[in-house]
């Protein structure tokens, strides 16, 4: 078995459905395989426990069982991409393993609650806890064999035993090379899914210690991807995230990537104009509530300023007429800008001087808090303001530059 495994452990792992099937390499073959042949040792072994207590020689052998099935938890199935609604090769592959643990008396809550792989000196400890955080993930997710396990066990147990399981599947993401991804992995429903739900962390929980360590899963997962894959996620994060300091952070990573391309002087790797298109843009037009938007305004703006003053040229050169749409998409937002701001200053001015003249607001404190509030938006406004001007003398100076 150790030998027929290290050989399989060459052979690259499918990442898609499609992939599964086709199946080049042979290792979907190749598990199915291995699992019939390892079962008729184990159908072996179960016939022999049943008769008499289990002898040296048994017991080497579940050993060894022991050993094929973490190994196999860890390749291929720790990188396998598994949907129980379609049940795949490396899926029927998965539900022998999670099957064969229980025959051969390794019963999985013991395994994953009790830690009773211990007992087993041979099996290395790296190996254990991956394989272990793997076999967590196929009963608690892909629920494989879940129906046998025991229901006596409170969820909030479960969690903690699953706690250094599920630290164990976010380290390896680490292992990963920075801008390896292919943007194919973002069509897989997991790879979706996971960015999703950290926005989810990010928006919606109370606790600041768990936002802040989802914000660095996410920066983690941003940092993995590829040039063109950070794309399709950009755009793909700007269109459904719904939320302003979501939206704001990407437009900081957005400015960080085209830092980096200029740097390294790659030029028709990140298409720049069509995520611009996307964020130089007022979701309500002029009447957009600039106070509720204005993490990705002011990140919006920020990005403008920060093309403009470096050597942006050099960027929009490889392509015709790149410059020209490059103005004419920050005109355009800067004027929707101008006017969304003016509008939103008569609002705010005119509500603080409602606010002054009316005397039945008797409670006092609320006057001063609601006061405070409105003189914040009116700073913030001039705040926005400011920067359009600076824009708009960069770009004058650039313009002298380019006559």
């Amino acid at each position: 078995l150790s030998a027929l495994q290290q050989q399989l452990s060459r052979l690259p792992v499918p990442f898609t459905l499609q992939q599964e099937e086709a199946d080049e390499h042979g290792l979907c073959h190749c598990c199915i395989a291995l699992a019939m042949f390892a079962k008729a040792f184990i159908d072996d072994l179960k016939r022999k426990e049943e008769n008499c207590h289990p002898t040296a020689e048994e017991e080497a052998m579940k050993a060894e069982i022991l050993k094929f099935c973490m190994r196999s938890l860890k390749e291929p199935l720790l990188e396998a991409e598994l949907n129980q609604n379609k049940k795949s090769t490396l899926w029927l592959f998965a539900a022998e393993i999670m099957v064969s643990l229980p025959a051969i008396k390794e019963p999985i809550p013991g395994l994953l609650l009790f830690s009773s792989l211990k007992k087993f000196p041979m099996i290395d400890t790296s190996l254990s806890k991956e394989s272990l955080a793997c076999l967590a993930y196929l009963l608690f997710v892909q629920l494989i064999t879940i129906d046998m396990f025991p229901a006596v066990f409170s969820p909030v147990f479960i969690l903690q035993c699953n706690m250094d399981h599920i630290n164990q599947l976010l380290s390896s993401l680490e292992k990963v090379e920075d801008d390896s991804l292919p943007v194919g992995l973002l069509d897989l429903k997991s790879f979706y899914n996971a960015p999703q739900n950290l926005r989810r962390v990010l928006t919606d929980c109370p606790f600041q210690h768990l936002r802040e360590s989802g914000l660095k899963i996410f920066q983690l997962f941003i940092n993995k991807l590829d040039v063109e894959a950070k794309h399709k996620f950009f755009r793909c994060m700007l269109k459904t995230s719904h939320h302003a300091g979501v939206e704001g952070y990407i437009v900081k990573n957005i400015r960080n990537q085209v830092h980096l391309s200029i740097k390294v002087r790659i030029k028709n790797l990140f298409e720049l104009l069509p995520l611009l298109d996307l964020v130089l843009s007022l979701p309500q037009g002029a009447e957009t509530d600039l106070l509720a938007n204005m993490d990705r305004m002011m990140e919006s703006l920020n990005l403008l300023r920060y093309l403009l003053i470096t050597n942006i040229n050099s960027f929009f050169n490889f392509q015709a007429n790149m410059w020209e749409d490059f103005c004419r998409i920050k005109d355009d937002y800067l004027r929707m800008l101008r006017v969304s701001i003016s509008m939103s200053r008569a609002y705010y001015s005119a509500e603080m001087k409602a606010l002054k003249e009316d005397q039945r607001l008797k409670a006092k404190a609320k006057v001063v808090f609601v006061t405070q509030v409105l003189q914040s938006a009116l700073v913030t406004f001039d705040l926005m303001e400011s920067l359009i001007v600076r824009i708009d003398e960069i770009t004058e100076e650039k313009l002298e530059e380019l006559h």
